[in-house]
């Protein structure tokens, strides 16, 4: 099996639902390139996936009804942009994804207390769904917790739900003093760790062989002896037929990024030393990080060959771009 094989086999096994693609491309190509794209360089994007038109057009309309997505008209072009709200939901979702797992513990949980009931129904339902995307457990009524919480996402959140100042947050640790069970029982009684790890080693099984046909493509194209990366006995991996062309090395980053991010997002990013051991989560982003590296440039053509044949100014990507995966040089 050779690069191509494997897209083509990928697209039909495990073939990403279009809003959710248009959600990674948003998020992995056009917010570097200012957040705004066409619907022409939309459809041009899309469409290597086998979104044709009209499902793209249905997406992107579900989107904007949601919110996360701004449409404006010039005469019979359109245009789509991440909403002001949206936008610091996509920022912080995608900081997850390309920063490296090493979390540490200092032995205390951030607590989120509901204790005098002043949040209504609704709000509590909000928040309750909120901490639990951002990888918070129930640890018992009207209680919330995380051993590792992110303090400026937590602010963020809670005034983002207009709840800022109605909820009790506090931080604990176990008392020396007191004989009692470890506060890291909490996370088996808490979350489905298993869970998480099945879907990172999915994650490694379904990528560990492309990165080892990019490689063999590499290695032939610089003149390298056969197997010096290129033919993984292992896998049945082979070189592909020719270096990946910039859309092809656009599709290879796009369905990494979808696919990594579906398990990411719901990691509940729990301190290293509250995971089993060797956790998969690490050699998930290790292995995403270099196949990321091996095509991003490449990709990045094919982004902005797609953005500037409807827009001629479309900006380069930002600086911070190449800060992804821990540095892109």
């Amino acid at each position: 099996m050779n690069c191509n094989e494997w897209i083509a086999g990928f697209l039909a096994t495990d073939p990403p639902r279009s809003k959710s693609l248009v959600v990674t491309i948003f998020g992995d190509a056009i917010v570097p390139h200012g957040g705004m794209v066409w619907l022409g360089s939309l459809i041009e994007l899309l469409a290597p996936f086998g979104v044709n038109d009209r499902l793209l057009r249905t997406s992107v309309f579900r989107l904007a009804q949601e919110g996360w997505l701004g449409a404006q008209r010039d005469g019979r072009r359109a245009s789509y942009a991440i909403t002001p709200d949206a936008m610091a939901r996509f920022v912080h979702a995608y900081r997850r994804i390309y920063a490296p797992p090493n979390v540490h513990w200092d032995g205390s949980w951030t607590l989120v207390l509901n204790g005098d009931g002043a949040l209504n129904a609704a709000e509590r339902a909000a928040v309750r769904k909120e901490l639990l995307w951002e990888g918070y457990s129930v640890i018992a009524p009207g209680i919330m917790g995380h051993p590792a919480a992110d303090g400026p996402a937590l602010d963020e959140l809670l005034k983002r739900l207009g709840v800022a100042g109605k909820l009790f947050v506090v931080q604990g640790k176990s008392m020396r003093q007191v004989s009692a069970r470890p506060l890291s029982d909490l996370v088996a009684e808490g979350w489905d760790v298993a869970a998480v790890a099945a879907g990172y080693s999915k994650f490694l099984a379904q990528f560990e062989p492309l990165l080892a046909a990019i490689r063999a493509t590499n290695d032939a194209a610089a003149g390298l002896p056969p197997g010096s990366a290129g033919m993984d006995g292992a896998t049945g991996v082979e070189a592909c037929d020719q270096p990946l062309t910039p859309e092809k090395a656009f599709v290879v980053r796009t369905l990494l990024v979808h696919a990594y991010r579906r398990v990411q997002l719901h990691d509940p990013q729990l301190p290293v030393e509250l995971l089993p051991t060797p956790w998969p989560g690490a050699l998930a982003y290790e292995l995403a990080r270099q196949i990321y590296l091996e095509v991003y440039a490449a990709a990045e053509q094919h982004i902005e060959l797609a953005l500037r044949r409807e827009d001629a100014a479309a900006p380069a990507a930002e600086p911070a771009f190449f800060d992804r995966f821990g540095g892109l040089a």
